[in-house]
Parts: structure tokens; sequence; C-alpha cells
């Protein structure tokens, strides 16, 4: 008996409008594209960031959890084809780690259709 052979490996997961550009949707300060997120995030960063996780199917604590949201955003440029490295992801998470959690949470609303760009 012989087991077929893999000739073609799957994508990323399906989530929503999974189109692979190799870049983020919105740019880092692109706020007025989702007014929510922006609110939310200047006004709660943690409740911002709990929600970010929990919408991406990860436990709401991972965004309150030392390096959690480095990890998810590692994890969400893979997932969704987003070219960069793990070192540009704990940079951009450390330097602008409240304009980036609302990308986060933009990209993650995008890609489920939640809202347009």
């Amino acid at each position: 008996m012989s087991n077929p052979v893999v000739t073609h490996q799957p994508g990323a997961g399906g989530y929503g409008t999974n189109v692979q550009t190799g870049e983020w949707s919105t740019g880092l300060c692109s706020c007025f594209n989702d007014c929510l997120i922006c609110a939310l995030g200047f006004f709660c960063p943690a409740g911002l960031s709990c929600y970010t996780a929990h919408k991406y199917g990860e436990n709401f604590c991972l965004g309150c959890v030392p390096g959690g949201m480095t990890a998810m955003r590692t994890h969400m440029r893979l997932t969704y084809g987003i070219q960069g490295t793990v070192c540009n992801d704990a940079i951009m998470v450390f330097c602008c780690g409240l304009c980036e959690m609302c990308r986060m949470a933009r990209e993650i609303r995008i890609r489920n259709g939640e809202v347009s760009i």
C-alpha cells in the first residue's frame, strides 16, 4: 500500500480577505482608517491589547504578558504573508507600541471583513 506524495503545500490560514501582498494593509500611523480602534488605543491601551489578542484567537491575557505583543505580531505577520523579521517585530513593538498595536487590530478587522480600507 503506497502513501500519496504531497506535491503542494497548504497556504496560510483562511482569515477573511487573506490577500497576501507582503505588506500591512495600513500604515503605522493610519489611525483614521479605523477611528474606533484609535480611540480605544488612546484611552485604554491595555484594553486594546486584550481585544487584539482575543480577536486574533489568542487568550486575551497575551496582550498583557511581556513579549506577548511581539509574539503575536510575528505570528500575525507570518500568517498573513507579510514580510519582515522577528527583530523588526520586537523593535516595532518596543519603539512604537501603541501605534503598532492599533495597526495589528486594524489588520485583524480588515482581514475579517469588519472594516474596509
